[in-house]
């Protein structure tokens, strides 16, 4: 805390390690104790001050400082999170007057240090964000109250360089290259870009007033905030086909997808050769969102099922017949940073035979994570179950197979070409795809191998991924031809399946 004298709210700091205890000894994917999950928390005192150690010694935790035992405990039963919440603030507390860092430390940095060392050992996805950055999250979520702009700090003003459309900013009609100068009739001179954003967000409906530059003409603005999401789908028609690229999946992200598609599909005369969903780089979000997106394009069957310790953590979800993109062809673009959410689409719908995917392995985050509000308003991302694709595989640790790899760093247009006339391409990735789909979680040995035939890695053209999907949507016989190849009841693909495929999209380049 900034005053060393100030004691910490014991009440409140208790209360907040035992629900965050006992959260992660319920519902945490692989059984945990509330001794190992307070005794590794208590040790993360020491990224306050190294000085300061925990450890235990049989029935007996010991605090030391400078490699000086200066005070012992008696150890809690293994599962009473009470207790163990309870010794974390006694040793927390102790640690104060042993260490001027830990007393200068305020209770939130206490939380990060605890928490951030628990969850760390748990897995590499759990993680603890504190009161302002939880707040962020949720925000990008969810959704905020703002105006619709984005601005940033050019010469020491606070330019607009974008509006988004159906905002109160674009209602009002903000432009981009506005200089914002006063909010509320405060100057904004000298004022950082955090403190200039806080002050645009507020509750939703509230007033908000704002006096802007427009080149030499000064403006009054007055404008009520609205709910903004962050815009994840961008939308492009070229020739026939609907290309997207999602860079995240939020509260809004299919609903987008789904506006954008309507208005390509009105926009081509009410048909489309087809649709390209382009997710690399996308690392994820919202599983209800990557759901509602792979439905979609899905009449019915599985989607995505979750496994997990906890009963609530285990979920199925399937397609149910309705939706506009059902009868389209569809490519998948994914890489080695497509992740989570993204990676459920990719599965969902190569398992069901209704999109081919280009690129490369992806990123292999197969597990999900539960967000938990803990009471001093911060959250803690839990892991707490596995994606298994409708085939049956788990996502974690083996990511998507493309039906088509981009991998390789000679994979240009004249290098496939090249390699199709000379016969010297590698095998199919796709004669790999029975394989992938039976390779079992414990089997970590096949499933490196596996992944070692279309590696995350960039090839030497940034265009390429794209311009086979195009290829292939302006053909397609050989659009079905590539969609057969990652059908889950086929033997695996020959090469001489696949090269007449390959032969043709090179043909179509040049």
């Amino acid at each position: 805390m900034a005053n060393p004298h100030a004691p910490y709210d014991t009440s409140e700091a208790e209360k907040t390690f035992a629900f965050g205890y006992t959260s992660i000894v319920e519902r945490h994917l692989e059984r945990v104790t509330a001794a190992s999950v307070a005794m590794e928390g208590m040790r993360g005192l020491a990224a306050i001050d190294p000085e300061i150690n925990v450890s235990r010694l049989d029935d007996k935790v010991l605090l030391s400082a400078s490699s000086h035992v200066a005070a012992e405990y008696p150890a809690p039963a293994e599962d009473d999170v009470r207790a163990w919440a309870r010794l974390t603030v006694t040793v927390a507390l102790e640690a104060r007057g042993l260490s001027t860092k830990v007393q200068d430390a305020d209770l939130e940095k206490v939380y990060e240090s605890v928490f951030d060392a628990t969850l760390a050992k748990l897995d590499l996805f759990s993680r603890y964000a504190g009161t302002k950055e939880a707040r962020d999250h949720r925000a990008s979520r969810n959704g905020f109250g703002g105006v619709g702009i984005r601005f940033d700090m050019v010469e020491g003003d606070a330019k607009i360089i974008d509006v988004m459309a159906d905002t109160p900013a674009a209602h009002a009609g903000l432009a981009v290259d506005d200089i914002i100068t006063h909010i509320e009739g405060e100057s904004l001179a000298g004022m950082p870009k955090d403190d200039i954003s806080k002050r645009l967000r507020g509750p939703v409906s509230s007033a908000v007033a704002m006096a802007v530059r427009r080149g030499f003409k000064p403006l009054e603005v007055s404008l009520r905030r609205g709910l903004i999401v962050p815009p994840t789908v961008t939308a492009t028609l070229k020739d026939g086909i609907a290309e997207f690229k999602i860079t995240s999946f939020n509260q809004r992200t299919a609903l987008s997808l789904k506006q954008e598609l309507e208005r390509a599909r009105a926009q081509n005369g009410g048909n489309l050769k087809g649709v390209v969903l382009d997710m690399r780089g996308n690392p994820g979000g919202l599983l209800d969102q990557a759901v509602a997106m792979s439905d979609l394009f899905m009449k019915d069957g599985a989607i995505v099922s979750t496994k997990g310790r906890s009963p609530l953590a285990s979920q199925a979800y399937e397609a149910r017949e309705g939706d506009m993109g059902e009868d389209l062809p569809v490519v998948v673009l994914v890489d080695g940073k497509s992740a989570s959410a993204a990676e459920i689409v990719s599965a969902a719908l190569q398992d069901a035979g209704r999109a081919v995917v280009i690129g490369t392995n992806s990123y292999g985050k197969g597990t999900v994570q539960t967000v938990i509000q803990l009471p001093n308003d911060g959250e803690m991302t839990l892991t707490w179950s596995r994606f298994h694709t409708p085939t049956g595989y788990a996502l974690h640790g083996l990511g998507v197979l493309p039906t088509i790899c981009t991998a390789d760093e000679r994979a240009t247009s004249a290098g496939l070409m090249e390699g199709v006339v000379h016969a010297s391409m590698p095998a199919p990735v796709t004669a790999n795809l029975s394989l992938w789909r039976h390779a079992g979680l414990e089997e970590t040995d096949l499933r490196k191998q596996l992944r070692a035939t279309c590696p995350a890695a960039k090839h030497g053209d940034a265009k390429l991924d794209m311009d086979l999907a195009e290829a292939l949507l302006n053909d397609q016989a050989m659009y079905g031809h590539a969609l057969a190849l990652s059908a889950p009841d086929m033997p695996p693909a020959s090469a001489q399946i696949m090269l007449p495929i390959e032969q043709h999209l090179q043909q179509v380049e040049h």
